[in-house]
């Protein structure tokens, strides 16, 4: 009997955090403000960058293949979570979902799938240019390891997007965070190698996330600096325990 009423909680358990997950995807890909800059920029800037602007470069349409993936799901992650809760806070619905009879975790999980939703989303388009139109040509087990590391890649930006998310209001996150997006793109080489900028940016390149994340996407097509796996996954890693546990602090105020 026990068993059977286990059993029941654990199913209307799940069914609540699919449901919650499930209207938040459909929340954010039906406010275009969301879904069409974080889907379809990296698109075309890969389309101006990596295919017209580097028309027969197979090297060069590689290396930003990989490294406009990273890229776009920083973007994904960073809004998703970041001006996400802080407009959700704003609003008082964090405060009303603490009050529904809905798993604690719930929240956070919707969030986070939702992420990786659009980023499974992004990552088949990026493949289709790259290989309809930029001539990129890969093995289909690296295509899908990209594909993988893209969506898996959402994790260390969403912590730190949840964590932006609770220190900036609604009005400002947005500001707030493409000051750390667009800075730590360009420091850590996904517009360009850092080979063609001064030693110092190649130098500092480890203190960021994005970085770390592109390397290991570079390592997968043989264009990597050449630090080890094991390094970049620890850094990510790392950064995401960190900044998950900052944010819950604060949430937990």
């Amino acid at each position: 009997m026990n068993a059977i009423v286990q059993s029941h909680v654990s199913d209307r358990v799940l069914r609540a955090y699919v449901m919650e997950a499930r209207y938040e995807f459909i929340r954010l890909l039906r406010t275009p403000a969301f879904s069409l800059p974080v889907l379809m920029f990296p698109a075309l800037f890969y389309l101006l960058f990596g295919t017209l602007l580097n028309h027969g470069n197979a090297a060069a349409a590689t290396y930003l293949f990989a490294t406009y993936g990273v890229f776009g799901v920083m973007g994904i992650a960073l809004f998703g979570f970041g001006v996400g809760v802080a407009e959700d806070r704003d609003r008082g619905l964090l405060t009303l979902k603490r009050a529904l009879p809905m798993p604690r975790g719930g929240y956070l999980f919707a969030k986070m799938a939702m992420a990786m939703l659009f980023a499974a989303m992004l990552s088949p388009l990026l493949v289709l240019l790259a290989a309809g139109l930029a001539g990129v040509s890969l093995a289909l087990s690296q295509w899908l390891t990209l594909i993988t590391i893209n969506i898996l890649g959402v994790l260390p930006f969403a912590a730190i997007g949840l964590w932006l998310g609770t220190l900036f209001r609604g009005s400002s996150a947005v500001a707030v965070i493409n000051l750390v997006y667009l800075p730590m793109a360009f420091l850590s080489g996904l517009w360009l190698p850092l080979a063609m900028l001064p030693g110092i940016f190649t130098t500092l390149a480890p203190l960021w996330p994005a970085w770390h994340l592109s390397q290991i996407a570079l390592k997968v097509v043989g264009m990597d600096a050449g630090a080890s796996l094991a390094l970049h996954v620890s850094v990510l890693i790392g950064t995401t325990i960190a900044f998950f546990v900052l944010a819950l602090r604060r949430l937990a105020r």
